[in-house]
């Protein structure tokens, strides 16, 4: 259902189906976001002044499609708060 670089790729699926019509409704089940510690970490990098997460995962892991591999290590649920410029995050490993 998702792409291999997705962040749910891995993740199960299930189907609701709504009580007024039988709908059936496909889902993806909850994600549990890993503890930070227990992320292994490749390295730190300043962010860029101006520079977007994407553009920050595509310098330092080769894949802006993996922005959010550097949002878990760094434990942020919303990426826009990482793009701070001169702000040091931890690099997973790929």
């Amino acid at each position: 259902m998702f792409d291999a670089a997705s962040r749910y790729a891995n993740i199960a699926t299930s189907i609701y189906v709504r009580p007024a019509d039988g709908a059936r409704i496909p889902y993806v089940q909850r994600r549990l976001v890993p503890p930070p510690d227990s992320i292994p970490i490749s390295g730190r990098a300043a962010v860029h002044p101006q520079e977007r997460l994407d553009q920050f995962a595509a310098r330092t892991l080769g894949d802006p499609v993996r922005f959010w591999r550097i949002a878990d290590a760094n434990n942020a649920l919303n990426p826009f708060d990482l793009c701070s410029p001169g702000r040091v995050l931890k690099i997973p490993l790929p």
